[in-house]
C-alpha cells in the first residue's frame, strides 16, 4: 500500500488532469454529484458522502444526442455523434456507486454492446474512497459487499486523518499513480489505522434485509393486489427514486426535427413509476400505480436476478434518503407478506 497527504492531493490531481478529465463530487451546480475539478476545490476531501446524483451520470447521461440528421432531396442524411469519449477520471466515486457501474456494464456491454455507454467506461479510471461514515440507511453489507470494498474500482483511498492510503487494484490504476510525486509507501501503522477506519464504517451499518429469505417470498407476493396497493398508497410518482437510483437506467428516445429539415435523435432516462411509460396503443398494462410499485420493486430483486445472476440494487439509500414521502424499500422487503414463503413452498412441491 501506499499513502499521500492530504495536502499533497491537489498535485495528483493536476497530474491526471495532463491525461483525463477530472471528476470530483461538487456541489457547485446546486445539487451534489461528479463534476470536472476546477483546479481549486478540495472541500470535497473532507466530504466523504455519496454524491446526491450518482456517478452512473457520466457513463449513461441524463439526456444524450445519439446522431443528427438532415433531409435531403433523395432521403435522410445521417450525421453520426462523436463515440470516441474523451478520457476521464472519476475521483472519489464510493464502493456503492462503483458496484452499481459493473451492474449496469451487464446490461450495457454483456446483454449488448452499447458504443455511447462503452466508449465512456472504457475511457475511465475509477478511483474510489471508502465510506468513513455511511448513513443510517445505507445497506450495502445486505448486498454482499461493504463500505470499503475495492472490488470495482481501480484505485481505494481511505481517509486516515491527514492522509490517505491508496490500495492499487488493477494495472490501470498502478499506471495512474506511477511516478505521482508525495506518493509514499505507507507504513504498518497507515495500514492498520485503515484497517480501523474501515472496520469502524461496518459497524455503523444498522439498517438490513434478508436477500435469501426475500428471494422465497416474492415470486407468492407478485399477485397480492392488497398489499402492493397498501404500499403504493403514499407514492406520488415523481420518479425520483429512480433517477438518483445507481443502477436504473432505463430510458426513452426522441427525435427532435427543425423547420429547415435538420434535427436529432436523443435519449433521456426514464422512469417506471410514470403512468406512460409502458402505455401502447391499445392499452397500459401497469396503468395503476401499483404496478408500478411492484415493478420497480421486482426488477430489482427478482427479474434482475433471473438475468444475471447479482440482486439490481446496492444499498446506497438514495431513494431512501430522497423520497419527498418517505418510501422505504427496505421496509417493504422486509415486509413481504407473511403467507408468501410457505405459498412458494407449495407451489414448488411435487404434484
Amino acid at each position: 500500500m501506499k499513502k499521500i497527504k492530504k495536502q499533497s492531493v491537489r498535485g495528483l490531481l493536476e497530474k491526471w488532469q495532463k491525461d483525463f478529465s477530472v471528476f470530483v463530487p461538487s456541489k457547485a451546480s446546486g445539487s451534489s454529484q461528479m463534476a470536472v475539478w476546477d483546479g481549486q476545490d478540495l472541500a470535497f476531501l473532507d466530504r466523504n458522502r455519496n454524491t446526491v446524483v450518482p456517478p452512473k451520470a457520466n457513463f449513461l447521461p441524463n439526456i444524450e444526442k445519439m446522431f443528427g440528421f438532415r433531409k435531403e432531396e433523395d432521403g435522410y442524411v445521417l450525421e453520426p455523434a462523436d463515440e470516441d469519449a474523451p478520457r476521464q477520471l472519476i475521483f472519489g466515486i464510493h464502493p456503492c456507486d462503483a458496484r452499481a457501474i459493473a451492474i449496469i456494464d451487464m446490461v450495457f456491454r454483456d446483454a449488448y454492446e452499447d458504443k455511447y455507454y462503452l466508449s465512456r467506461r472504457q475511457n475511465t479510471v475509477l478511483v474510489g474512497m471508502a465510506c468513513a461514515a455511511p448513513y443510517d440507511n445505507c445497506f450495502c453489507t445486505s448486498l454482499g459487499f461493504g463500505p470499503a470494498d475495492a472490488t470495482d474500482v481501480d484505485i481505494m483511498l481511505t481517509d486516515i486523518g491527514d492522509s490517505f492510503v491508496i490500495e492499487e487494484i488493477t494495472d490501470r490504476g498502478k499506471e495512474a499513480v506511477a511516478g505521482a510525486k508525495d506518493v509514499v509507501e505507507a507504513t504498518p501503522a497507515d495500514e492498520k489505522k485503515a484497517g480501523e477506519v474501515k472496520a469502524s464504517a461496518r459497524a455503523m451499518l444498522s439498517k438490513e434485509i434478508d436477500t435469501d429469505e426475500i428471494a422465497k417470498r416474492l415470486p407468492a407476493a407478485f399477485d397480492d393486489k392488497s398489499f402492493w396497493e397498501e404500499i403504493a398508497a403514499k407514492c406520488v410518482s415523481c420518479g425520483i427514486c429512480t433517477f438518483l437510483c445507481p443502477t436504473c437506467y432505463c430510458f426513452d428516445i426522441n427525435d427532435e426535427m427543425l423547420k429547415d429539415g435538420s434535427g436529432a435523435r436523443y435519449r433521456n432516462w426514464d422512469c417506471c413509476s410514470f403512468a406512460v411509460y409502458t402505455r401502447m396503443p391499445a392499452e397500459n398494462p401497469r396503468e395503476e400505480k401499483w404496478r408500478r410499485v411492484r415493478q420497480k420493486v421486482y426488477h430489482k430483486y427478482s427479474f434482475y436476478p433471473e438475468l444475471f445472476g447479482i440482486i439490481g440494487c446496492t444499498g446506497c439509500g438514495r431513494c431512501i434518503r430522497q423520497c419527498p414521502v418517505n418510501w422505504d424499500i427496505t421496509e417493504t422487503l422486509n415486509n413481504l407478506p407473511a403467507g408468501s414463503a410457505a405459498r412458494t413452498e407449495e407451489k414448488q412441491k411435487p404434484s
